[in-house]
């Protein structure tokens, strides 16, 4: 930059600002201009100055670029001064753009408050460029006879500055045949025509050199030229004749390669070939022209050869020549203007700048931000024109955030209200762009706006108070509890260590001297070993204090309970003893229940650990009780002159203690001659000598809760028994029918006596199993007893018959036998004779089955008979006789005759009664009775089994 460019700036400084204050959110535009090719470190502007604000007021004032720019301008962050970063070629950096800007944002914080500035920076184009010609040098060819006012476009000089540094004209050296135009195209670049104001004569002269120059308005000007050689030819009947010179048609930024563009047509009424036309475009027609587009040779349709984009590139201007293919043959030319009409080909961009940010699409804002606090810039564009490039946009994610607009198509994100990361700590925003074309194009993008933790949370503690136990005596450095604090700040904001709050203990030093805390964990630990019986409980607070800045806290109170151990003997304080003894007087006319003494202990232990009990460990005379709660030694019975002068006793004291202490001393009663006095008290004695029954509430249900225990088991006990008992009778009852046990085998009396308590129905050496079954469906005077299973062969009692006597009183069942054989009917013994009224009766000697049957003769048919009639001595036996009666035949029992045991025959006062016989039941019937017994059996001892787990559970339950 020259000299005068800079003191212009030096000078002329300033810039334009636009403010709109929303709420506490303020947006700003402030705008500067730079000129191109200034020096690095050149001054544009200041921003603290420009925006009032002064960085003395507030040491915190800062600015920060909200996205990281380029090394072009350069921004101080204490007071936002911008200089040139490095040289800037606005050639470069803008083309041939009429205005060049560098834009960007910056965040300004003063005073607790957030400003964006968006920041317009115009680069002057300064006169460093020259015109130049494509070619140095041009041919053209003019026919001697081309009419007045003729123009033929020149080449088109380039001049990479603008504005006034542009090319500004196009001048020829003196010729008094042509002149330059000089007209402005649509897209602002000049052109230059030649035009033909004196008619040309080949003969006078066939040549022309002419200089053309085009200058720009740059301070100095500059300048650039080409030679142009005209040749004159010959005369030319008839020429080529364009029907229009000038057309402008429009061309859709869209259309294909290969669309049609325009179509010109030339007239020459020459024949042959002076008539044939061709088409082309200008010789130095410009590079983009013949890139876009084509011409046909003989049609002259042009059509596109290439894409075209609105955006790029909105007119062309195309110079048509038309020849035809006689000799000397002179053309014609037609200018035609493109026009590129927008479409709607472009989707709406986003660019979002977030205040601060690490990485793309995610942007940071503290949790202590106020509401409406700026978050992110969205800018937003649309390369298209018209409606096409009009964009509406959107915020969609979360009601906490909104879109307000800063600038042009620029919008702010902001909060609604006060943020907090331990409720939300992200949130997923869409930014929606779309443009009003047809049909219209729709950009989303998403973004992630994190929040950062600020060290709003003290810690807490999970409790307000710690209750914390301790048994004294413990060991120094034994661990007692842990206290937690949680913190819901992140990062070194959450980070948690414990202290001690200093304070004093009970006695006066440092708490820090009795405990210590881990702090890491928040573990306490003892330092030292407590004794309960000088530090009962002891208070101290610990502190939680987090890493953040500035750090906050909590406290919580501890209470430590020092818990009493027994570690204390108890001692005697009354009376006062000397080497564990003490001597006290008593009356020699003491008398029972006469208070000798009252002994008193102390435990310096508390609770259970110094409830004192006192006991009389030896007394030889037995003459002292003592109250184990008062410790009152009491007389048991009156003092006499045997009991001696010196009474003797030891008395122990027992704290109350899981593992109690003790201690005992020596009481010397020393009797002395003095009275009892009047007023001495006289305590009278219990049952007992020092104990007494004490009845509370546990006690009375402890012996409640016995008394139904037991007496529970006693009616489970009764009802086994019962139960057994029933079992007993009921198999007594099924055994003796066809039982195992024979019927005298066992006897020890003798082959020919059976005997037992039972009489038939069991014997002595047997084991209690019952031998017969008495028939109970029989009337009373009327009872069968069938035999035990020795005897259950059916042959061997089918229609016989037997008699039974007894003898009244006694227990005893005699056979007797003559010993003259079974066949002898008039035994010796029977001292009777048979008859058909008073049949004899032989003697049977019970034997084995196989005894039976030898007496093939004998048909037996048993018969019961009743004897409960008979009166006989003490003594007398049972007798088993048999008589021959036919079968179910009604017989008598033929007179007897009782002996007595010397073998004496008793003679009866009167004959034996008559009774009837009858059958013996059959074996299958018996059988059947027997299933049915056992079925009610079995359900009976279900009932009892039933009972006695019934009972098994109360008790149980009880």
């Amino acid at each position: 930059m020259n000299l005068t460019a800079a003191s212009a700036q030096t000078i002329y400084w300033s810039f334009f600002m636009v403010s709109c204050i929303t709420s506490s959110v303020f947006c700003t535009t402030t705008k500067y201009f730079t000129f191109e090719e200034d020096a690095t470190g050149t001054e544009i502007g200041n921003l603290s100055q420009d925006l009032k604000i002064d960085p003395s007021e507030d040491p915190e004032t800062s600015f920060k670029f909200i996205q990281t720019s380029n090394s072009i301008i350069d921004m101080r962050q204490m007071d936002g001064l911008l200089t040139v970063g490095e040289v800037i070629d606005r050639e470069k950096l803008c083309q041939r753009s009429p205005q060049c800007l560098i834009t960007f944002d910056v965040v300004a914080f003063s005073k607790e408050k957030f400003q964006l500035i968006h920041v317009e920076i115009e680069v002057k184009d300064i006169n460093d460029h020259s015109p130049q010609f494509t070619r140095n040098e041009t041919h053209l060819d003019i026919s001697e006879d081309a009419p007045l006012n003729s123009r033929f476009p020149l080449d088109v000089a380039v001049d990479h500055d603008v504005g006034d540094n542009y090319i500004q004209s196009y001048h020829i050296s003196h010729n008094s045949h042509f002149v330059v135009e000089v007209s402005t195209r649509e897209d602002g670049e000049k052109s230059a025509e030649l035009v033909l104001i004196k008619s040309l004569d080949r003969e006078t002269e066939d040549f022309y050199t002419i200089e053309v120059t085009a200058t720009d308005g740059g301070a100095p000007q500059k300048s650039g030229s080409t030679t142009l050689y005209i040749r004159v030819l010959d005369f030319n009947d008839n020429s080529p004749t364009f029907e229009h010179s000038s057309l402008k048609v429009e061309l859709s930024e869209d259309s294909p390669i290969g669309s049609r563009v325009l179509k010109v047509h030339a007239f020459d009424p020459d024949a042959g070939i002076n008539g044939e036309i061709v088409y082309g475009f200008v010789e130095g027609s410009p590079s983009e022209v013949t890139r876009v587009f084509q011409i046909d040779l003989i049609s002259g349709e042009v059509t596109l050869k290439d894409i075209v984009d609105y955006e790029t590139k909105k007119s062309y201007e195309l110079h048509i020549q038309a020849s035809d293919l006689g000799a000397n043959s002179v053309s014609s030319t037609c200018r035609a203007i493109v026009d590129i009409i927008d479409v709607n080909d472009n989707a709406p961009e986003i660019i979002i700048k977030p205040m601060t940010s690490t990485s793309d699409g995610v942007a940071f804002i503290t949790e202590a931000a106020a509401e409406e606090s700026f978050v992110a810039l969205i800018s937003t564009s649309d390369k298209d024109s018209g409606p096409n490039g009009y964009v509406r946009t959107s915020l969609e994610g979360h009601e906490h955030f909104k879109l307000q607009q800063a600038y042009s198509d620029t919008f702010m994100i902001i909060t609604t209200t006060t943020l907090d990361r331990e409720s939300i700590s992200e949130y997923n925003l869409t930014v929606i762009s779309e443009d009003l074309g047809t049909p219209p194009f729709k950009t989303v993008k998403h973004y992630t706006i994190r929040i950062t933790d600020e060290n709003d949370n003290p810690p807490l503690f999970s409790k307000s108070i710690y209750d914390v136990s301790v048994i004294e005596n413990n060991i120094p450095g034994s661990y007692m509890t842990t206290v937690v604090a949680r913190d819901l700040d992140a990062g070194k904001n959450g980070k948690v260590s414990y202290s001690l709050v200093e304070s004093k203990a009970p006695d006066g030093s440092s708490i820090s001297t009795f405990v210590s805390v881990d702090p890491h964990s928040g573990s306490l630990y003892t330092l030292r070993s407590f004794d309960f019986e000088t530090l009962k409980d002891v208070q101290f607070s610990v502190k939680a204090t987090d890493k953040g800045f500035p750090s906050l806290s909590s406290t919580t109170l501890i209470q430590v309970r020092v818990v009493d151990d027994n570690d204390n003997f108890p001692y005697f304080t009354y009376p006062v003893l000397r080497n564990n003894s003490a001597e006290i007087p008593i009356p020699m006319n003491a008398n029972a229940g006469y208070l000798a003494l009252k002994v008193a202990a102390k435990d310096e232990d508390s609770g259970i650990n110094s409830e004192l009990n006192y006991h009389i460990l030896e007394d030889e005379a037995k003459l002292f009780s003592i109250d184990k709660n008062t410790g009152e030694i009491i007389l048991k019975r009156k003092l006499t002159a045997s009991c001696g002068e010196i009474l003797q006793i030891y008395v122990s004291v027992v704290d109350g203690a899981r593992e109690p202490l003790s201690s005992s001393a020596n009481i010397r009663f020393i009797v002395t001659d003095t009275g009892a006095q009047e007023d001495q008290i006289v305590v009278l004695l219990r049952a007992e000598d020092d104990e007494t029954f004490e009845f509370d509430l546990w006690s009375i249900l402890v012996i409640s809760f016995a008394g139904g225990c037991v007496l529970l088991l006693t009616a489970i006990i009764i009802l086994t028994v019962s139960c057994t008992i029933k079992r007993r009778r009921r198999s007594f009852g099924r055994d003796a029918l066809y039982g195992s046990t024979p019927l005298s085998k066992n006897n020890p009396a003798g082959p020919s006596i059976y005997s037992g308590p039972n009489g038939f129905l069991r014997s002595e050496g047997d084991s209690m199993q019952p031998c017969l079954y008495e028939d109970k469906s029989l009337s009373f005077e009327e009872k069968l007893f069938l035999p035990c299973k020795p005897f259950e062969q059916t042959f061997l009692w089918q229609d016989e018959k037997y008699c039974l006597q007894r003898s009244g009183t006694t227990d005893q069942l005699s056979v007797k036998d003559s010993g003259k054989g079974d066949s002898d009917f008039n035994d010796s013994d029977s001292d009777s004779s048979g008859g058909a009224q008073k049949p004899g009766l032989t003697t049977f000697q019970p034997l084995a089955r196989g005894s039976f049957c030898s007496s093939s003769d004998w048909k037996i048919k048993p018969c019961v008979i009743q004897t409960r009639n008979l009166h006989a001595p003490p003594g007398s036996s049972y007798t088993l006789g048999f008589s021959r009666t036919p079968l179910y035949s009604h017989s008598h029992c033929s007179s007897h005759m009782w002996r007595d045991g010397a073998g004496g025959t008793l003679n009866t006062q009167r004959p034996l009664q008559t009774f009837r016989s009858g059958t013996l039941p059959s074996y299958t019937a018996h059988q059947m009775r027997r299933a049915v017994m056992e079925i009610q059996e079995q359900n009976e001892d279900l009932q009892d089994t039933l009972m006695i787990n019934a009972a098994a559970e109360v008790a149980t339950t009880f």
